[in-house]
């Protein structure tokens, strides 16, 4: 070994033998506890909100200078916004040389975090502290286990609640700047896993994802979780380096159990049966609305060999003629039977579907294929078939306004033309549903007759309103 080489090591093994001593005579001589007041004012002040250490402050040495606070909360308005069992900061010894303390590592245990957004849309962790300039941030790794994740919007009614969540960060770096561009001077990678999340409509478990973020391109891939007894998987990617934000989402969740989804609606076991669903969407803005504005892409459900129960819809479209007291539109809850589906199914009382007469019956095919266009869904290829009949919708979905647009559910032929049909208008809170219009009657006899005279006059053939993939029943 050469000369230099063993000064070299000697003077390194000589500085981190006097940092341990520096390190050592802190844990001797200093009581940390006597600095709790002082710690709480100074980051209540870098914060702006208030902060409480209610258990110890202590100090170790292995692997490294590390600062233990027990039963944290950082308050405002009164409120926890964040409250944490334990929080470790990890120091970087060589900066305290300079009376510099720069933390490396950041890990919070069993914490629990609380985000609220009041009706004026401002949120509760908004001081004035977060208006104007942020200074640079350089970590190498923030993690947090066995958390909580509370998320309730005042404005709109809609949250979340997230259980037994883990977070891994590694190299989170702020450039620092002006704290309106705080996204685009951020960059990361991490790992989130979830246990739990629940909405007041359905719950999802095992959420994981991987995110990577660098000049406000934000990738998260794959995104996986379990919902309606199925196993969905996606891709999200937000970009935020332009004056607007743009978002792609891809999504499917394959083999998703139908009376998982009817269970939002209603305790019944109203189906059963596995369904495909997908989703490619793209769509930019600031707001949520300016979102669904821009909303553009396409989404899918298919499924065969679905059960219904309690109602034998063979027998009552048969029956229909005299009776005129089924409603074609409760139906239509098939076509939205998945995650996008609920803004419609959970505005509209499919009453008549959920109540029963009796029997089951067999849905041997159904698609729901849709087009998305500036926040409104049109009807692709929407229809579905049981064992002796065809029932078709044709319309679009304005999801901006929250409306159905021109909606028709039609009992069709096997030429695709409507037998009878029925309108659905109006808000999705509150539609209203037109009486069933019969364009042909449906008794077994005219109807054959009605068949023969097609071939002997074919000009007389009536407008095809459906030529999908459905085909007729045999």
């Amino acid at each position: 070994m050469s000369k230099s080489l063993k000064i070299i090591l000697f003077a390194i093994s000589g500085f981190v033998g006097l940092l341990v001593l520096v390190a050592v005579a802190l844990l001797l001589f200093v009581e940390p506890n006597a600095y709790k007041p002082r710690f709480e004012a100074a980051a209540s002040g870098a914060l702006g909100m208030e902060v409480r250490v209610g258990g110890r402050l202590g100090i170790g040495l292995f692997p490294g200078l590390l600062v233990t606070l027990e039963d944290v909360h950082i308050r405002t308005r009164g409120v926890d916004l964040v409250s944490a069992k334990e929080v470790r900061l990890g120091i970087d010894l060589l900066p305290l040389i300079q009376k510099e303390v720069r933390i490396g590592k950041i890990a919070l245990k069993n914490p629990s975090i609380s985000i609220e957004r009041d009706r004026d849309g401002k949120f509760n962790f908004e001081t004035p502290q977060t208006v104007g300039t942020l200074p640079a941030l350089d970590l190498a790794k923030v993690s947090l286990s066995d958390g909580n994740i509370l998320y309730a919007d005042k404005k709109s009614g809609e949250g979340f609640e997230a259980g037994d969540c883990s977070l891994d960060v590694r190299r989170l770096l702020l450039s620092g700047g002006k704290s309106t561009d705080l996204i685009k001077n951020l960059s990361f990678t991490a790992e989130l896993d979830c246990g739990e999340i629940r909405t007041k409509d359905f719950t999802v478990s095992d959420l994981k994802f991987s995110a990577d973020g660098k000049n406000g391109v934000f990738d998260l891939k794959p995104v996986t979780m379990r919902v309606f007894g199925g196993q969905g998987s996606g891709s999200i990617r937000a970009d935020f380096s332009g004056a607007v934000p743009l978002y792609h989402v891809r999504y499917s969740l394959p083999q998703f159990r139908i009376e998982e989804f009817f269970k939002t609606l209603s305790p019944q076991k109203v189906a059963e049966g596995s369904m495909d669903f997908s989703a490619n969407l793209s769509m930019q803005g600031k707001t949520v609305n300016e979102m669904k504005q821009t909303a553009n892409g396409e989404a899918a459900l298919r499924g065969e060999n679905l059960t219904l129960n309690g109602r034998n819809l063979d027998l009552e479209f048969s029956r229909f003629e005299s009776s005129q007291n089924f409603n074609l539109v409760d139906v239509g809850a098939f076509f939205f039977a998945e995650p996008v589906g609920l803004a419609i199914t959970k505005g509209y009382n499919f009453a008549s579907i959920f109540q029963g007469s009796g029997g089951s019956s067999k849905i041997r095919t159904l698609a729901s294929d849709w087009k998305v266009g500036h926040g409104v869904a049109q009807a692709q290829d929407v229809a579905m078939a049981t064992n002796e009949h065809r029932i078709a919708l044709r319309g679009g979905l304005d999801f901006v306004n929250g409306r159905f647009d021109d909606v028709t559910v039609a009992l069709i032929d096997a030429n695709g033309c409507a037998k009878v049909q029925q309108k659905i208008r109006g808000p999705f809170q509150k539609p209203v549903v037109e009486k069933p219009n019969i364009l042909k009657s449906l008794a077994g006899p005219a109807l054959k007759l009605l068949k023969k005279g097609r071939k002997l006059f074919p000009g007389g053939e009536c407008e095809v309103i459906y030529a999908g993939s459905v085909a007729p029943p045999k």
